[in-house]
């Protein structure tokens, strides 16, 4: 009888090799995608955002109209390696700040308006 048992069990072990393989598959695939997708929604899109602003930070210059992430509209006086000086409202209060603090720049910069502006007409056909 123990010969007969040992015998059946081989045999669905060699039987359950392939399906090993496939419930493998059927596992992987899946998770495949969903890294895929994390991938492409999530991680891309925050490495472009972050980049951005980096660039932005780095193009800052006197005179630029700044809005600080505590809600702080100034204009920039002078830039230094970590910190900002900016002016803010009629008084001349002067604050300064983290680079890192700055959360937008409201001045278009002349170097960034040809880039914009080839855009633009890329798409469209001048007719003279």
């Amino acid at each position: 009888m123990n010969l007969l048992t040992l015998m059946s069990q081989a045999s669905t072990a060699a039987e359950a090799e392939p399906a090993g393989i496939l419930s493998i598959l059927t596992m992987v695939v899946p998770l495949a995608l969903m890294v895929l997708i994390f991938w492409l929604f999530i991680i891309r899109p925050e490495k472009k955002r972050n980049k951005e602003m980096q660039n932005m930070l780095e193009s800052l210059q006197v005179a630029d109209e700044v809005v600080t992430n505590g809600g702080i509209i100034g204009r920039v006086l002078s830039v230094q390696k970590d910190t900002v000086l900016i002016e803010t409202g009629s008084d001349r209060t002067k604050i300064r700040v983290v680079k890192s603090a700055i959360a937008r720049c409201n001045t278009e910069h002349e170097n960034a308006a040809p880039a914009v502006e080839a855009k633009k007409s890329k798409g469209k056909t001048e007719i003279k």
